[in-house]
């Protein structure tokens, strides 16, 4: 065996954009291609975003302007602006920036100094300009390399920051902004900072009711037990209501301003305050999961110097509020327990609302005992000697460190595709788990059939969703069956599933459709799959000749070979995202229910209008 020489020659020293450009995980978390909301490019947003909502927050400010074009994001604040000597520094000197200093910036989003700098050397161009008491300086980079900065010069233009941007093609691979996915984001922002207008493309958010907001927006007023229970003080809000229809629980919570998905401090400090609280105030010692059973809710706190467990701020690890406050724990069941209690007291139609819920939960826990007991043995045993699930080794515990936000599950028909993917899989963040026939369609089933049927049982057991999505075992759960009809029935059924028990899961963004190509276009030089027959004909004209055409009938028919190129960096996913017109239970009914005469109508209508544009 050859020895491996380690000389002197072998030590290299990277700049800080080198080092952003080889490691972007390290700084944004994943890349992907923007299909998931905490994909990278959404992630840059974020970062400059981050530094416009402190301005606002610290009183600089109340407008935010938001366009993208063409993958170009411009970002336009009307605060403070970067002090002019520093302009430059700022976006590319690490370790510099207003944040370090306590006295310009209290309670921040961002205290590490990275964040603009990551998207400058991310980006294929980044352009940053500030206008400060009646002058401005801006400055050109090019994957974090400065081109040319301009001089102090006189303008008329209102104070505040600019920065423009176009993530590098180079190293987010095939990727396009969705627009769900930013309004979401900036709808966020303005429930966490009434009095903050963002305008994107032209279009108005701003919220006079904060986290309250939030609620009513991200679910119908049909499917709330109860009017929400908004709760405010300082450095804390809370939105808090029971859903008739979910089963599991929902938690919105967010760390001076920041989305933290992944929970946290804060969150679990949530939850064990609402426990203790319910308790005292019924007298009665609730089982925690009655309690807890169907809410949504939703958690702002604001804390000195937060501590995250990522670079990306998903889950907050402080436990102090700083300052002479006292712990995140302390604080906040101090001010649920006063301010919880009050309000059951006074509204005593919502206490007998919660009150019948954690009741009907707790007989429908008992009734349930028994079958959950004998559905988790089942699940655990079939785990150990089956390979139903093919987990990876992120679970498994081969890695050292937990990647969740890169695990993936791909929920699969039949044995040949199942074989394909998993041989063809990256087996450190990616699992599989096989589906046996077509699943139950579960419309308007109660939560018993979870347990009592096979399959389902094993997939709540492999995501681990059962009570909340807090411990999520994969972030990407991906429906990966043939483009036929077959196919497409076996999807609407598991989409059924996720909307009747778990929806969270899908407004939360973590449900997708695989895209595989239908074409192989091939001659002895070069293969092209494409995805649709625009991309084939595109295909046929660029290998010109006499090309080979395949078409592929099924996932089954793609070999391990080639499937690796559909589910590593080249992956296309499509999110399953919810209409917002349509309530969940409306949803469930016009796809699913008994009004068949209806769903030929829409679907003869829809076929019609697809016929026309093809036609066109």
């Amino acid at each position: 065996m050859a020895k491996t020489t380690y000389t002197e020659d072998n030590i290299r020293s990277l700049d800080w954009k080198e080092h952003i450009r080889m490691r972007p995980g390290m700084y944004i978390g994943k890349l992907g291609d923007g299909s998931s909301a905490d994909d990278g490019i959404y992630i840059l947003i974020k970062e400059v975003l981050d530094n416009s909502i402190d301005e606002f927050v610290m009183g600089a400010g109340k407008t935010i302007e938001i366009n993208i074009k063409e993958n170009e994001v411009n970002i336009r604040d009307y605060g403070r602006g970067i002090p002019l000597g520093k302009v430059v520094d700022v976006v590319s000197k690490m370790n510099t920036g207003g944040k370090y200093d306590s006295k310009a910036f209290k309670k921040s989003v961002g205290l590490n100094g990275v964040g603009t700098k990551a998207v400058n050397a991310l980006s294929a161009s980044f352009k940053v300009q500030s206008v400060r008491e009646g002058q401005t300086k801006w400055a050109l980079f090019e994957q974090g390399n400065l081109l040319e900065e301009s001089s102090m010069e006189t303008t008329s233009k209102r104070k505040g920051t600019s920065v423009s941007f176009v993530p590098d093609a180079s190293i987010f691979k095939n990727y396009k902004f969705r627009q769900e996915y930013i309004e979401k984001m900036l709808k966020n922002y303005v429930y966490l900072n009434r009095g903050l207008t963002i305008v994107f493309n032209g279009e108005k958010f701003v919220s006079e009711n904060g986290l309250k907001d939030l609620l009513e927006d991200n679910n119908s007023k049909e499917d709330m037990l109860y009017p929400i229970i908004h709760l405010m003080g300082e450095d804390i809000e809370l939105a808090i209501t029971h859903s008739k229809t979910q089963y599991s629980e929902e938690y919105h919570s967010f760390v001076n301003g920041q989305h933290t998905t992944q929970g946290g401090t804060h969150q679990a400090a949530f939850r064990e305050a609402l426990v203790k609280t319910i308790r005292e105030f019924y007298g009665k010692s609730y089982d925690a999961s009655d309690i807890r059973k169907s809410i949504i809710a939703a958690i702002s706190i604001k804390v000195m110097e937060p501590v995250f467990e990522s670079q990306t701020k998903t889950k907050l690890g402080s436990t102090d509020m700083g300052g002479d406050l006292p712990t995140v724990r302390t604080f906040i069941n101090d001010f649920v327990g006063r301010n919880l209690d009050n309000f059951l007291h006074k509204n005593v139609d919502i206490a007998e609302a919660i009150q019948r819920k954690i009741v009907q939960a707790e007989r429908e826990r008992k009734e349930l005992s028994g079958i959950r007991k004998l559905a988790r043995e089942r699940a655990k045993k079939v785990s150990l000697h089956n390979k139903k699930l093919r987990d990876c080794r992120v679970h498994l515990g081969d890695l050292k460190k937990d990647n969740r936000l890169d695990t993936t599950l791909f929920i699969t028909e039949g044995d040949s595709a199942s074989g394909s993917i998993t041989k063809s899989r990256d087996v450190n963040t990616q699992a599989v788990f096989s589906l046996r026939g077509k699943p139950l369609n579960s419309y308007g089933m109660s939560k018993k059939i979870v347990y009592e049927n096979e399959e389902f049982n094993l997939l709540q057991a492999a995501l681990n969703i059962e009570e909340s999505l807090e411990d999520l075992r994969y972030n990407n759960i991906v429906i990966a069956t043939d483009a036929d009809v077959d196919g497409m029935h076996i999807r609407l059924l598991l989409i059924t599933f996720f909307l009747q028990f778990f929806p969270e899961v899908i407004k939360e963004g973590h449900l997708y459709i695989l895209q595989t190509p239908l074409f192989r276009v091939r001659n002895k030089k070069e293969t092209i799959y494409c995805y649709s027959d625009e991309e084939k004909t595109a295909a046929i004209n660029k290998l010109k000749g006499r090309p080979e055409i395949t078409r592929f009938k099924g996932l089954g028919e793609i070999s391990p070979d080639e499937f690796q190129y559909f589910i590593g960096e080249d992956i296309r996913l499509d999110p399953v995202m919810l209409d917002k017109a349509m309530s969940i239970e409306q949803l469930l009914e016009f796809y699913m229910g008994k009004n068949t005469p209806d769903r030929q109508k829409f679907i003869i209508n829809n076929l019609k209008v697809e016929l026309d544009a093809v036609e066109a």
